[in-house]
């Protein structure tokens, strides 16, 4: 079945490279490693790494005891700033039917979309302290 709510597959692992730096607490954690742990592929992970460091979440360290560390406190980085770097803004569709094709009053879905819309922003507003 085909969920709703379909992140990419660099998003999902974007938010658990960053908890999984979050865990290391600063200590560096090299790609390699990470990868690893987490079963993704190496060079798919340092491309996400990159478009992390890019925006400002992560920092990396040169250096034989180099790897990525969070570049800003747990309480700081949200969920939406993770996924924002990896797909860009996120955008919520309200329904695949204009009103003025709907025959009822409103649409037959009612609020239900617009709901699970601000449940999704209630949920990426948590930072990674939160999880």
């Amino acid at each position: 079945m085909v969920g709703v709510l379909n992140l990419s597959e660099g998003s999902t692992i974007a938010l658990h490279a960053a908890l999984h730096l979050g865990k290391g607490q600063g200590a560096p954690v090299t790609t390699h490693s990470a990868a690893e742990v987490m079963k993704v592929s190496e060079a798919h992970l340092s491309k996400i790494l990159q478009r992390l460091h890019k925006a400002g979440i992560v920092k990396a360290l040169r250096g034989p005891k180099g790897g990525y560390v969070l570049n800003r406190p747990l309480t700081q980085i949200r969920l939406l700033d993770i996924f924002e770097a990896i797909d860009g803004p996120m955008k919520f569709n309200s329904g695949s039917i204009t009103a003025p094709n709907c025959e009822t009053d409103g649409c037959m879905l009612g609020s239900l979309l617009n709901e699970v819309n601000k449940l999704v922003v209630q949920r990426f507003e948590l930072c990674l302290s939160e999880l």
